[in-house]
């Protein structure tokens, strides 16, 4: 856990507890793990494996990719934040191994790391507005 940039400053009890929520899920290579437009209720680490975000910019366009996720990178938290649907999906490259952590459980947890997580999903503002 102290691999995942976000969490490297979190105390180590603060750590345990979160490590104690996140529940173990498993795609496989071409999976869809998120889909755009979908509603979100999950924040998601790669603990192994390699994913991508990909976003429909136009309706019957197909999709660009704009984003790759390797071990320690998380993703899903715009839709928790922001209370909105899915802004891009997520495919898994290779099968893949993630945590995931429930939006109930990422308010609890998360949420006095809310502002740097605001603060990081600005850097997704180019992706999502082409």
């Amino acid at each position: 856990m102290k691999s995942v940039e976000i969490l490297s400053s979190v105390e180590l009890y603060e750590r345990g507890q979160i490590c104690e929520a996140l529940q173990v899920e498993k795609f496989q290579a071409g999976d869809i793990i998120i889909e755009q437009n979908k509603p979100g209720d999950k924040f998601y680490i790669i603990e192994e494996g390699q994913a991508y975000a990909s976003k429909v910019f136009n309706e019957g366009e197909e999709p660009t990719k704009v984003l790759d996720y390797s071990k320690g990178d998380y993703f899903g938290e715009l839709a928790l934040i922001r209370n909105e649907p899915r802004a891009a999906s997520v495919v898994a490259v290779t099968n893949c191994r993630l945590l995931a952590l429930d939006r109930m459980s990422f308010r609890r947890l998360l949420g006095p790391m809310e502002t740097i997580l605001k603060r990081n999903s600005d850097n997704y503002v180019k992706y999502i507005k082409k």
